[in-house]
């Protein structure tokens, strides 16, 4: 079975500041044959430094550009989100190399839809933004670990176009859920959360950032949510059963 399609990979960069970024990113998109280019809550989108950042080669990537408004509409269609960072700690997730990474992402089943996700130039992706990646990337550095934010594009891209190069082939897997279904389950495990008390000993954050990095460990099915939601719908059923 042919593993992942670059066309199904997608370069996200979430609130960047500078529109000649942008451009560079769709460059580098263009160079690794990458095809899909979202913005988030750009500061700037000053269309004439972006196309000459760009250069003509890559006006094409810059017409197929997508501008959302909030980060959740930009990912709902992905079932796999990678995040970036160049910060670690004991309270963020373990890391993934650049190569790493890009080797697992190419035997996904070539219908399989992944983001890559960039923060802004600035503070980078905070921890809510990370809370909602399937997996954590850092970018190995010397002494000075900021890295410009079209440099990251480019490594991350080049790691799996050489990859998928390499001609990895796919396992067979079963359809993974999208984020907007995975989104769905989060809303369902917090109703029935409040619903048996839970929230009342810990806030509701700690409780759902929890269940996220227990989902997170691994590669979450359509039929993975399908299960725990009707799990959830049978406790539901219970308590209100309960209570008559």
């Amino acid at each position: 079975m042919h593993g992942i399609s670059l066309s199904n990979i997608t370069v996200i960069l979430n609130n960047p500041r500078y529109p000649e970024n942008i451009g560079a990113a769709a460059r580098c998109c263009k160079n690794t044959c990458i095809r899909r280019l979202r913005v988030v809550r750009p500061e700037r989108m000053d269309m004439d430094k972006i196309r000459k950042m760009a250069t003509h080669e890559a006006l094409d990537i810059l017409e197929s550009m997508q501008v959302y408004d909030n980060l959740m509409d930009a990912v709902s269609d992905l079932h796999f989100l990678v995040g970036t960072t160049a910060r670690t700690g004991r309270k963020r997730r373990p890391t993934h190399s650049p190569r790493n990474i890009a080797e697992k992402i190419v035997r996904f089943g070539k219908d399989v839809k992944v983001g890559l996700l960039f923060g802004s130039e600035k503070w980078g992706l905070n921890n809510h933004d990370l809370s909602l990646c399937s997996s954590i990337v850092r970018i190995p550095s010397g002494e000075f670990s900021s890295i410009n934010l079209a440099q990251s594009v480019m490594i991350l891209c080049y790691e799996i176009f050489t990859a998928e190069a390499a001609g990895n082939t796919a396992i067979e897997k079963p359809r993974l859920a999208t984020f907007r279904e995975k989104e769905g389950m989060y809303n369902h495990l917090s109703q029935v959360f409040e619903a048996i008390g839970l929230f009342e000993k810990q806030t509701p954050s700690y409780w759902m950032l929890n269940a996220r990095k227990l989902f997170n460990h691994k590669p979450v099915t359509a039929k993975d949510v399908k299960m725990v939601r009707g799990f959830l719908r049978q406790v539901a059923w219970a308590l209100k059963h309960a209570r008559d």
